[in-house]
């Protein structure tokens, strides 16, 4: 248990041990006024009784507070799960239309190889070779930018107290 609500406990024990111990004077009556009339009531039971309210009262706001919380942390999961999902497919379509452009690029020079010099040959290859490196680190920046999204949009989640779902093997 956290120490405040240890805490709360012990004021509770300590407030029905008092009204316990001195349950006589709690229930003598006495003569309270309501401004328009004169009651003769117990006026510890009607304290009690109201402190009794307040309690009830904060308990059940409490419960909202935390049910709100749940709710909200649920719902930031699965917006984040989409996101993923979203990102992977962007990227999967990435691969697809950069791989028939390099098949399309290679079925031009290899038609165009068959009657070109072979130095351009080279150079090409050579510009081919840069750019898929060039490609290749703007693939990490890009996986590395989404990683670093995803990880913050988590240790925000995480300092607010929200339960995150169990990670599937293979994702992010």
């Amino acid at each position: 248990m956290k120490l405040r609500t240890v805490f709360l406990l012990l004021i509770c024990s300590l407030v029905g041990a008092f009204a316990a111990l001195n349950w006589h004077a709690f229930t003598t009556p006495t003569t309270l006024s309501l401004a328009v009339a004169d009651v003769e009531a117990p006026l510890g039971v009607i304290m009690l009784g109201v402190t009794g309210l307040l309690t009830a009262f904060f308990l059940v706001f409490v419960v909202y507070v935390q049910a709100s919380a749940l709710f909200d942390s649920r719902r930031h999961a699965q917006e984040l799960q989409l996101n993923r999902e979203l990102a992977d497919k962007a990227e999967a379509s990435r691969f697809t239309e950069l791989r028939s452009f390099l098949e399309a690029e290679l079925q031009k020079l290899a038609s165009r190889g068959a009657t070109g010099p072979a130095a351009s040959d080279a150079a090409i290859l050579d510009r081919l070779d840069r750019l898929e490196k060039e490609l290749l680190t703007a693939l990490e920046q890009s996986a590395n930018s989404l990683a670093a999204c995803v990880g913050e949009l988590e240790d925000r989640l995480e300092r607010t107290g929200a339960a995150l779902p169990a990670r599937r093997p293979g994702s992010f």
